[in-house]
């Protein structure tokens, strides 16, 4: 799919980004591709990731390719990601991670810290996508 119009969107007049992402991504009207929350499972096994959240945020980030290419897509269409984080103490690790994926400027994004993920995941990722 050819890459569509894809615009970081930066005001002085609010904070700066303080990770991998931007402030906003404009668009135009597209196809837009909603990806489900991915947490560190291991497609083949259907097992949690072994390891601390860097294994398990790199798992999550080869979910969310696998996802994004078989509707056709990669990062460079994501506009928006969610993290969800059992412990906010990993933000600066899982950022670096998540940093690696985007070549271009980085989407918008909120990060969350929650009580418990789904299988004991210490972390998930969702995403939207626009082509």
């Amino acid at each position: 799919m050819p890459l569509m119009a894809r615009k970081a969107v930066h005001s002085d007049d609010a904070p700066k980004a303080i990770g991998p992402y931007s402030q906003a991504i404009q668009v135009e009207a597209g196809k837009m591709t909603f990806l489900s929350g991915q947490i560190p499972l291991d497609p083949k096994t259907m097992e949690m990731v072994q390891g601390d959240v860097v294994a398990q945020a790199e798992r999550v980030m080869l979910n969310l390719k696998a996802v994004l290419a078989a509707g056709g897509l990669d990062f460079s269409h994501v506009v928006r990601c969610t993290i969800f984080l059992t412990d906010l103490g990993d933000f600066a690790k899982v950022n670096e991670v998540y940093g690696r994926h985007f070549t271009g400027a980085p989407p918008s994004r909120a990060t969350v810290q929650v009580a418990a993920l789904p299988r004991g995941a210490k972390v998930e990722i969702d995403a939207i996508a626009v082509s």
